[in-house]
């Protein structure tokens, strides 16, 4: 019998590993890769059911795979999720929910504390199709309700945010959008379902981008949206189904692969960032230091009740400025200097520039994105070693 097929209750890291694999007649150990466009059927017949619904199965690799399956099966489970659907990029996984959920003339608040292509996705894309954008502080529950409107159906939120690490408590705003029949979605990249598991906070939808810490070497693109039935594994599903932003089958066996060792990766991601955090806030140099793990974090009590570790994003604001950040993100040696998180490798970036550069700096200001703020993205190295290279610009 298939690991797949147990009714059980494992824990998180055994279902990261057991389940969402249906082995083939040849009974293989790991997952195995369907390479394929399109499927064969037996008969006419076969087909025209498949087509039509009355029939399950595959019909063609834009509407599933069995490897997509596979990946879309166990991140389902692990996140506490009916339904989850593959994409072929996070930013694809937003861009679906939006779509999928919402219709001209309806109202979003958003958190202006997002990832600064979100930020362009909605005021440029949504907007035209008639959809209005409100952005709030996403720690301030109150300003969250009060800019609430009849026409609103959703709110979304990136907790912890990036780059800054703010948080919001989700089960607190899942209250106020249920009470104004809204939806919350709930970006959980940085903390994925080892840390935190948002459904079971009260959220409606996670999404997530699975090319960082769910591929966790840097491999490959994608994204995944988890859910109910109806809205994901319907509404969501009809979005991909006809607008084609589908997962390949190599790179959801690649996140399968991630999934297996994710809780031991965020365990070392997150005690190498505290520690660092903790290292920073002594350097004479570091105006201040964003990190959920420490004490001086507005919200550290909070993040200490809905995670269940600190994540491995550390950001730093440099008290020179920009000239400062740069150079010093140039003195480093070992880091790489990139925007993308969740490797292996310890990354660094200037958000001002890179992740937020398409934003005006009156909205990376409000957002609180200083010319002098350097994330870094804590990989699996040894910490001296990330330290000492840090040492380097100081």
């Amino acid at each position: 019998m298939d690991e797949s097929t147990q009714d059980n209750q494992w824990s998180l890291e055994t279902l990261a590993i057991r389940t969402g694999h249906h082995r083939t007649h040849e009974r293989e150990h790991s997952e195995a890769i369907f390479p394929t466009s399109s499927y064969v059927f037996k008969s006419a017949a076969e087909a025209a059911a498949r087509f039509s619904g009355e029939e399950k199965g595959n019909i063609y690799s834009r509407l599933s795979n069995p490897t997509v399956g596979y990946f879309e099966e166990r991140l389902a489970v692990m996140e506490g999720g009916e339904s989850c659907v593959a994409t072929a990029s996070g930013m694809a996984a937003i861009m679906a929910v939006m779509m999928a959920l919402l219709k001209a003339g309806d109202h979003i608040v958003c958190s202006r504390s997002i990832f600064g292509t979100t930020t362009i996705f909605l005021n440029t894309f949504m907007a035209k199709f008639g959809v209005e954008i409100t952005f709030v502080e996403l720690s301030n529950l109150e300003t969250w309700q009060a800019a609430l409107k009849p026409n609103t159906r959703l709110l979304f939120a990136e907790t912890p945010s990036n780059p800054l690490s703010e948080l919001v408590d989700i089960q607190a705003l899942a209250e106020i959008a249920h009470l104004n029949e809204s939806l919350l979605v709930i970006d959980n990249c940085f903390c994925t379902p080892v840390l935190q598991r948002p459904l079971m906070l009260g959220a409606d939808i996670v999404v997530h981008s699975a090319t960082k810490y769910l591929d966790g070497q840097g491999r490959c693109l994608g994204g995944a949206v988890v859910g109910n039935a109806e809205l994901v594994g319907e509404k969501v599903f009809a979005v991909l189904r006809s607008g084609g932003a589908s997962m390949s089958p190599f790179n959801a066996w690649v996140f399968l692969k991630g999934l297996e060792t994710l809780h031991l990766r965020m365990k070392v991601h997150s005690d190498s960032a505290n520690e660092l955090a903790h290292w920073l806030e002594q350097q004479q140099s570091v105006k201040r230091v964003y990190f959920t793990g420490l004490a001086s974090h507005p919200q550290h009590a909070l993040a200490k009740q809905q995670q269940s570790n600190w994540g491995g994003i550390v950001s730093f604001e440099v008290a020179a400025g920009k000239q400062a950040a740069w150079e010093m993100i140039d003195s480093t040696q070992m880091l790489s200097i990139t925007a993308n998180l969740g490797d292996a490798k310890s990354t660094i970036t200037h958000p001002a520039s890179t992740t937020h550069g398409r934003l005006s700096e009156e909205q990376r200001l409000e957002a609180g994105i200083s010319q002098g703020l350097v994330r870094v993205a804590v990989g699996l190295e040894n910490i001296d070693d990330i330290k000492a290279d840090l040492a380097r610009g100081f």
